[in-house]
């Protein structure tokens, strides 16, 4: 890794990468410094560079973090070389952080990326930063959308990663994902950095490297090059959509409950089935329409006002309450909501339904209901 201190004459490329930043960072209202998530590799040195030039011209602090996995030979040598080279040109704190990857649950990606959220995270915490800054470029938000498409996964899947996401209280932002690889390079380029090249980028046991290298090049030659562009574009679009259905879920279990035992509101019959047999899916006129009356009622959920919502924010509504009642995200699956959907559109007696964690859900007095 070598090059001087950011701040040289802007390319293109280092133009557009500063511009992300900036564009990141205006309006942050946290008065802390800003940590760069810096592998050595192009996209995080692009960001890094870009970052400090950004923040020195407005007022704010930049710090950077390497996360040292311990999966490659050299890469406490990799780790140190990086945290070097950020207290040479001006980053501060500066920390490489060791940390643990076997054991947690996942495949190997899975893995190394919850080890480092949590290592980022922890840092921003002790060093009471205003936000993390992550280097995830268009390319891999294209590569994110593909692997999502490929696993069956819903919209929210299909969103690819967000532009800002708080993890532990902590802000975690990717500026670049306007901005290209090759721009990132380029930027590199222009600057006179030499990035580290991760083996593991072109690693085929890793599921990211084949579409990286074999997919998405396949995809740009049959469709033509605005592949990336349109994948990504695709995320943007989706997580609109997304964000305001799991608004409308959101008011649907915030609003206070109310008591049992209510026809009109839990819809439940003498034996505890809900009136007039099967509940519609939603789509019919005369439910609950979204924002309107909530869904709590008794320590459970009314069925009658769940059918009431379309099946796009049901669907988040359960899978929020499953998460209240102790259900790891990581094992929640469209399974699992499958199931306790069916206790509201499918009725037909069935016995209550196992959720991940132990917690099991059933139907009574026309409400969904944590059992023993």
């Amino acid at each position: 890794m070598a090059g001087g201190r950011p701040g040289a004459a802007p390319a293109p490329s280092v133009a557009a990468v500063r511009l992300a930043v900036r564009r990141a960072l205006t309006g942050l209202s946290a008065d802390g410094p800003v940590l760069v998530a810096c592998s050595g590799g192009a996209d995080s040195l692009a960001l890094a560079v870009a970052t400090a030039f950004v923040t020195s011209r407005l007022g704010r602090s930049a710090g950077l973090v390497t996360v040292d996995h311990g999966l490659q030979a050299g890469s406490v040598e990799r780790a140190a070389a990086v945290a070097e080279w950020a207290g040479r040109v001006g980053f501060d704190p500066v920390e490489a952080v060791p940390v643990t990857v076997a054991g947690r649950p996942g495949g190997p990606e899975a893995a190394a990326r919850q080890a480092r959220y949590q290592a980022l995270t922890d840092a921003a915490r002790r060093h009471r930063a205003a936000a993390v800054l992550l280097g995830h470029t268009r390319d891999d938000q294209a590569e994110t959308v593909l692997l999502a498409l490929a696993r069956g996964a819903g919209p929210r899947g299909l969103a690819g990663m967000p532009a800002r996401r708080d993890v532990a209280g902590v802000p975690l932002l990717r500026p670049l994902l306007d901005v290209t690889r090759e721009q990132t390079r380029g930027a590199c380029a222009a600057l006179g950095l030499v990035p580290w090249q991760d083996p593991h980028n072109t690693d085929p046991s890793y599921a990211r490297a084949r579409v990286r290298a074999d997919a998405l090049p396949a995809l740009v030659a049959a469709l033509g090059a605005g592949v990336r562009d349109n994948l990504a574009r695709t995320a943007r679009l989706l997580a609109a959509d997304t964000a305001a259905l799991d608004d409308l879920a959101a008011a649907a279990l915030a609003t206070p409950p109310t008591a049992p035992g209510d026809p009109a509101l839990d819809g439940s019959a003498p034996d505890g089935s809900a009136s007039g047999g099967p509940v519609s899916d939603g789509s019919a006129s005369g439910g609950s329409a979204p924002g309107g009356a909530g869904v709590r009622v008794g320590g459970g959920l009314s069925v009658a006002a769940l059918a009431g919502l379309p099946g796009a924010v049901r669907g988040r509504v359960l899978h929020a309450w499953a998460r209240e009642l102790g259900a790891a995200p990581g094992a929640l699956s469209h399974r699992h909501v499958d199931a306790l959907d069916a206790l509201v559109t499918a009725w037909r007696g069935q016995g209550p339904t196992a959720l991940p964690g132990g917690r099991r859900v059933g139907r009574r007095d026309g409400r969904l209901l944590p059992v023993d």
